[in-house]
């Protein structure tokens, strides 16, 4: 089955990282949006089954994003990765709060985001990658 991901991150290290990783899973279609209203503009118009999204960015952060996605119909499949270089304290808590299915710690390996997506997909549709 193919897929929809959107990466949101204003590392383009990060992106190509996360994209390669993807499509090298099986993904059909892989969004990058640099900024938060970026990512605004593409959640707004398009679904996707998975969205991976960096915690701090320097316009719309990720918690904010989140919020959006929580009061998105279109959204309301995706399944949601937060990604930060800090794993504890009030961002995890409050992710979780605004609907993130897994938070994944910066840096990370292939193998541990191949796993979570497989895992978060899976059980939103009896897929795998």
């Amino acid at each position: 089955m193919a897929f929809h991901a959107l990466i949101v991150d204003d590392s383009s290290a990060v992106r190509a990282f996360v994209r390669a990783s993807l499509e090298d899973a099986g993904f059909a279609r892989v969004q990058e949006a640099e900024t938060g209203f970026e990512a605004l503009r593409l959640l707004a118009s398009n679904a996707f089954d998975v969205v991976i999204i960096d915690v701090n960015m320097p316009d719309i952060n990720g918690l904010e994003l989140l919020a959006f996605m929580k009061k998105s119909p279109r959204q309301q499949a995706a399944r949601r990765i937060l990604i930060s270089t800090q794993v504890d304290g009030p961002d995890a808590k409050r992710g979780v709060e605004l609907g993130a299915d897994a938070f994944l710690h910066k840096p990370f390996e292939v193998e541990q985001l191949r796993e979570l997506v497989s895992a978060l997909l899976g059980s939103a549709e009896g897929a795998s990658l």
